[in-house]
């Protein structure tokens, strides 16, 4: 059976004790990491969507390298929308500013009507280097 380890970033917003989840869960070589959104240090979400996303992007970095990767070691990337036609322009250019050179992660986008008070969520697979 292949061991689990929770993973949380250095500056582990109120969220992860509030809900009860891990902020990851490292099993062998990869990387699971949970939905990450923009929120604030005290778990609140940032009223202004692109600044929400860029902090979500920020919590996922983090995330990252406290098992040791970065973005170029995610492999699959979920993102959750609550509005995503009006949205999507504004994902995209946040996102271009992280993965802006080929090869891009596999991506899935879905629209949903909840995000406890968020508007983006995006949750990855990454694999962590040797």
């Amino acid at each position: 059976m292949t061991k689990r380890e929770a993973i949380f970033p250095a500056n582990r917003h109120t969220l992860y004790e509030e809900h009860g989840y891990s902020a990851a869960i490292r099993s062998g070589d990869l990387l699971f990491v949970s939905g990450q959104v923009g929120s604030r240090e005290d778990g609140s979400p940032e009223a202004d969507f692109e600044r929400q996303v860029e902090l979500a992007f920020d919590n996922l970095k983090a995330t990252l390298a406290a098992a040791g990767c970065d973005f170029d070691n995610i492999v699959d990337v979920t993102t959750f929308h609550t509005d995503p036609e009006q949205q999507f322009g504004t994902i995209m250019k946040v996102k271009q500013q992280i993965f802006g050179t080929p090869p891009y992660p596999n991506w899935t986008a879905v629209g949903v009507n909840w995000l406890a008070g968020f508007d983006f969520e995006i949750k990855v697979i990454a694999r962590i280097p040797e």
